[in-house]
């Protein structure tokens, strides 16, 4: 089954590509210049999701856009489009960085730049390693021509640690410990965190909605 992702981070593409599987070809909006970055003014990660899946959704329907991505799929059926809007939720800073995980140290801000403000802003506060619990969580939201068909949400729960560990994963991985793990996301072997991860969780629910569509087409 084709899917396209709102999304032009190709680490976040291959990662779900993985967690999904061989069942599935995961595309992206790299090579689609045309379309805009969506604005996530969302105040919460469920409508930001549903703000990308379904604008995005109605752009790729023009028929040049779908030329371009029926290179990997010979059906002429309506796109499915899955976007994704995950953050870091630390409970010693109100929540933050939360829905702005992405750009906390400003626009394109780089991942290390990120972590560098969250990790500052623990230790201005004076965060005890025991109050540094925090959470992953991810909204998938799934539509096709503009119809939202579900949105999808995953947590994982774990805690901050005091600098970061491990050359694995992206974002927050190399400060993020999940619970019942001594390893960071970016220690973990990838196998291990597609399996457990917030991202995974979400994933489970849209395999089920795409396999009731299936059933249904």
């Amino acid at each position: 089954m084709q899917l396209i992702l709102a999304t032009r981070n190709a680490h976040k593409t291959c990662e779900i590509q993985r967690i999904l599987g061989p069942t599935f070809t995961v595309s992206d909006l790299s090579a689609q210049h045309e379309i805009p970055e969506i604005r996530e003014n969302g105040k919460s990660f469920e409508e930001n999701a549903i703000l990308k899946a379904v604008t995005v959704s109605q752009m790729v329907e023009t028929p040049r856009r779908r030329e371009s991505f029926r290179r990997t799929s010979q059906r002429d059926v309506p796109a499915l489009l899955i976007a994704d809007d995950s953050g870091l939720e630390v409970d010693a800073l109100g929540g933050a960085p939360g829905i702005l995980s992405a750009r906390y140290a400003g626009e394109n801000a780089r991942d290390e730049e990120n972590i560098e403000k969250l990790l500052d802003e623990l230790a201005r506060i004076r965060a005890e390693e025991t109050k540094r619990s925090a959470r992953f969580r991810c909204v998938i939201a799934l539509a096709r021509q503009g119809e939202l068909l579900g949105t999808f949400q995953g947590i994982l729960e774990g805690a901050v640690v005091e600098r970061p560990r491990g050359s694995n994963g992206f974002g927050y991985d190399p400060i993020f410990v999940p619970r019942g793990f001594e390893e960071t996301f970016a220690e973990l072997p990838s196998e291990v965190k597609n399996t457990i991860s917030h991202r995974a969780k979400a994933i489970r629910g849209l395999i089920a909605k795409l396999a009731a569509l299936k059933t249904a087409d």
